[in-house]
């Protein structure tokens, strides 16, 4: 028997069937699903430090369990000092198993350890159907060892879906258990 995670099998079995008899789909691949999650990190102060870039890369790799890229400047500005080509930033893109067990920990173990926690934002939907949300501390994951931290920085959570307006989304994204703020 090949190993399933909770959330995926919780959308085949239940959401699937919910989401239909809501919008009234009348196929199966019309109802939206989550297609990836993407975490990043812009490192501004990397110009000057060059090993930010090294210990959010291994930040990342705790928290998701897949190495994170450096991403690039593409222009230069000379205000900021920055150059084309000059680390700013860190991503990682999840997909199937890994997106699944990533987004059950934070519901389940990550989101309740921010404090005075009241749910997560409603109007972080970008029109398309997609949802940004942003974290303050990357402490609140239990992977992160809090003495090895230098410094506390936030992190940009983009989950990606196959629905065609905000409230599918919202739907979907409220049925795997995201926990929205009530208005």
């Amino acid at each position: 028997m090949t190993y399933v995670p909770r959330l995926k099998e919780e959308y085949s079995n239940r959401i699937l069937n919910s989401l239909t008899e809501e919008y009234s789909y009348s196929n199966k691949f019309e109802v939206p699903k989550l297609t990836k999650i993407v975490l990043s990190r812009g490192i501004g102060d990397a110009i000057a430090d060059k090993k930010l870039i090294d210990h959010s890369l291994e930040e990342f790799a705790q928290i998701t369990g897949q190495q994170a890229i450096t991403t690039y400047s593409k222009k230069d500005v000379a205000s900021f000092k920055l150059r084309k080509g000059m680390p700013i930033g860190v991503k990682v893109t999840l997909r199937g198993f890994r997106m699944y067990e990533f987004l059950d920990r934070l519901i389940t173990s990550a989101l309740p350890r921010v404090r005075d926690f009241q749910g997560i934002n409603p109007s972080g939907f970008d029109g398309r159907g997609n949802y940004n949300l942003g974290v303050t501390e990357q402490i609140i994951f239990p992977e992160i060892n809090i003495d090895r931290v230098n410094r506390i920085s936030g992190l940009d959570i983009s989950f990606v879906t196959t629905a065609n307006t905000d409230q599918e989304a919202k739907s979907l994204l409220t049925e795997l258990g995201l926990p929205f703020k009530k208005k």
